[in-house]
């Protein structure tokens, strides 16, 4: 007797194994305190509307925090991955965050979902998939209108920091290859800065076309209400670090006619019918709303989620070969993460072994301030 009891209770004790070891473990840092916390809010924010199961499987999400500070960061990012045993990683909400994560990806072999663009080479982007447009993808938008509009002189304002460097070099790279636009004047501030009158003077005496500014947030108001109370009245572009509600928000009626490009959830509603990722947007935004408020959405979060959708695409692919848990899933999934296609809230992602990103020009479009929202430039 004691042995038909035995059979069972060895059984039941492997099915239960076995089905604790296909959970999928994504670890996640995040800075929802200090600097970054506005976007680390929004994309923590997304991970409570996300299903409780990825590609068939159930899903544990361990997240820590980082205040969106590099060091910290790259700590947690080797706790969940040495100690915690995560699959994949997610995070973080900042540049220099985000590139300390990706180095620790690269060293310890572990996919990473990047939340923020990462400053490495693509040898060293190896396990990196990263959610945000480039930079490039982005701001040829802004130059093409740019061009359309006649303008050849920029002036440039932006953060002293690799932000306001990656900007200020998409705009002058593209500016000359594209149209032969010039910059004439470039400026920079600190991220804490409370007073930019100087570099704006030098600005407006530069007279150029228009002002390009580098910055995120609310960061990019501070120059925009600058320039208008000194009474420059040409275009001011932004670019998508600054297509947010924040940004409105302390800039007022100041930065009306604002033109930024931004991924396409933020105007969702003004896409053509026969977009593609429309329906997908609006889903995300409809379900966003409902639980943190009206008018709350923003292109953070649809990062969040769409990089969860990259891996739900994707773990069915990489179960083909290794079970969750194991340390052979890991280089499974990057092998399936690189041959994903996924239509998403910010564009349709067809990735490569060559192209971490795989957006197109559908996952941009330029957006304007009118009467205190960001619309669809048509």
């Amino acid at each position: 007797m004691q042995q038909k009891h035995f059979i069972p209770l060895m059984l039941a004790m492997s099915l239960a194994t076995s089905a604790a070891a296909q959970e999928v473990t994504i670890g996640v840092t995040m800075g929802t305190r200090g600097p970054g916390a506005s976007f680390g809010v929004a994309y923590s924010n997304a991970f409570k509307l996300m299903p409780k199961t990825i590609g068939g499987q159930p899903v544990k999400f361990i997240i820590y925090e980082d205040k969106a500070d590099a060091a910290e960061a790259a700590k947690n990012a080797r706790k969940l991955v040495t100690e915690d045993k995560v699959d994949v990683l997610m995070g973080s909400v900042s540049l220099l965050a985000t590139t300390q994560v990706a180095q620790v990806a690269h060293e310890l072999k572990t996919p990473l979902l990047a939340l923020s663009p990462a400053i490495l080479t693509f040898d060293k982007l190896e396990w990196t998939f990263v959610l945000p447009q480039r930079t490039g993808l982005m701001m040829s938008a802004v130059v093409e209108h740019m061009k359309t509009n006649g303008v050849k002189t920029v002036g440039y304002i932006g953060f002293s920091d690799p932000w306001g460097d990656f900007i200020l070099n998409a705009t002058e790279n593209l500016g000359w290859s594209a149209a032969q636009i010039h910059v004439v004047s470039h400026e920079r501030y600190a991220r804490t800065d409370n007073d930019v009158s100087t570099q704006v003077g030098k600005l407006i005496a530069a007279d150029p076309d228009a002002i390009v500014v580098g910055a995120t947030g609310g960061g990019g108001a501070l120059p925009h209400a600058a320039l208008i109370a000194r009474g420059y009245n040409k275009q001011i572009y932004h670019n998508h670090g600054t297509a947010n509600r924040e940004f409105i928000k302390l800039g007022g009626k100041a930065v009306e006619g604002a033109i930024a490009p931004s991924g396409p959830l933020l105007v969702a509603e003004d896409l053509p019918d026969d977009n593609p990722i429309k329906p997908v947007a609006l889903d995300f935004i409809k379900r966003y709303e409902q639980s943190f408020g009206e008018g709350s959405r923003n292109a953070s979060s649809g990062y969040s989620y769409d990089a969860y959708l990259l891996l739900n695409a994707a773990v069915p692919i990489a179960m083909q070969k290794a079970g969750p848990g194991t340390p052979e899933f890991r280089p499974a999934l990057r092998a399936a993460l690189e041959n994903v296609h996924v239509i998403g809230t910010h564009g349709v992602y067809n990735t490569t072994p060559k192209d971490h990103s795989g957006l197109d020009d559908r996952a941009r479009v330029l957006v304007r301030v009118e009467n205190g929202n960001w619309r669809l430039l048509k």
